[in-house]
């Protein structure tokens, strides 16, 4: 089985000599297909410059990088803009919607910026809202949905792409406890009809979700294990 992630010595250095600060130190990690990964640390752990190396967002100063199979550190930038389109979907704490604009249409985006015809891209926004339950609110607009229906709307564009592996960094951070649950139950729901889940966290409440728990400290990886407890 080909692993979706595969990160070899990833090191991500700031300054040179005495001075240098190490974000990431010799980090290694291999991610399999429909795994429910949770990376956890403090602030300055590095599990935000992991995620933004994962998500093809930031390069690393030494090292190598594969998702699918395809070695990310080769890539130029419009080779990686389209990877990212195709490959990641992500998932933010600020959900990032387009304001002024309905649901459905922040949903089709990405496949607009693909060039996907307008009858396939409203056929799949239209499954994609299904899926994480707001079939009832694709003409509404962000300011008319509550934190929780925003962030399903931002799960939905993250899956109508149907990407590789699903990127979700913080994704309860701006939410109530009730949208919380139901945000975590889709997660489940998702990694449960096979795709690849990555959550960064720092909440306790989301990591006992996933299926393996990676913590981190110091920019490397301190423990890598299996969650016996998950209720995923």
């Amino acid at each position: 089985m080909q692993p979706v992630i595969e990160i070899r010595n990833a090191v991500k250095r700031y300054g040179e000599g005495d001075a240098a600060i190490y974000a990431l130190a010799g980090v290694n990690l291999n991610i399999n297909p429909g795994e429910y990964v949770a990376i956890m640390g403090p602030s300055g752990s590095g599990k935000s410059t992991l995620m933004n190396m994962m998500g093809a967002l930031d390069s690393m100063t030494s090292g190598e990088y594969l998702l699918d199979g395809i070695e990310i550190g080769k890539l130029n930038e419009d080779a990686l803009s389209i990877v990212r389109g195709i490959k990641i979907g992500f998932i933010f704490q600020s959900f990032n919607l387009i304001p002024r604009t309905t649901a459905i249409a922040n949903v089709e985006l990405p496949l607009a910026y693909q060039g996907i015809k307008s009858k396939e891209r409203r056929e799949r926004a239209l499954k994609a809202l299904e899926i994480v339950g707001l079939s009832d609110r694709i003409g509404h607009e962000p300011t008319e949905l509550s934190g929780g229906q925003q962030q399903r709307v931002a799960v939905a564009r993250a899956l109508v792409t149907r990407p590789s592996l699903l990127l979700a960094d913080e994704p309860t951070g701006a939410l109530d406890s009730k949208s919380t649950q139901d945000l975590l139950n889709l997660f489940d729901q998702i990694n449960q009809a096979g795709r690849t889940v990555v959550v960064i966290t720092h909440e306790d409440e989301v990591a006992k979700r996933a299926k393996r728990v990676v913590r981190m400290r110091d920019g490397k990886i301190i423990s890598d294990e299996i969650n016996r407890g998950s209720a995923a």
